[in-house]
């Protein structure tokens, strides 16, 4: 089984904002549309996440929720640790220190 097949990752960069998330969501869906069983979203470029954002994200979660798919977190910053704790959305998200952890986590062991 290859990555590939395993899951697909989204790269933002910059400000995660309330205009900036409705172009990740376009692109969470497209990925649903092609089967996609894990959406990881790699924090690792994204300087910072404002409310409009952070709620946008909840909305996106709801949408991969309802297609029965996952939606995994990885590499945040310090500021977005701190907005995902605050709101307590680190509790309802999926969140990797990186991208290492991810994968150990979620992609089948050899046998």
């Amino acid at each position: 089984m290859s990555l590939s097949s395993v899951f697909d990752v989204i790269c933002p960069a910059g400000i995660l904002d309330g205009t900036r998330v409705e172009e990740l969501r376009t692109e969470v869906e497209k990925l649903l549309a092609a089967s996609a069983e894990i959406v990881l979203i790699d924090l690792s470029q994204t300087t910072f996440i404002d409310s409009s954002g952070l709620g946008s994200l909840v909305s996106i979660l709801k949408i991969v929720r309802s297609a029965g798919r996952r939606l995994c977190f990885c590499s945040p910053n310090a500021q977005i640790k701190m907005v995902f704790e605050l709101s307590s959305m680190d509790q309802a998200f999926d969140i990797f220190e990186n991208r290492d952890a991810f994968e150990q986590s979620v992609l089948p062991t050899p046998a």
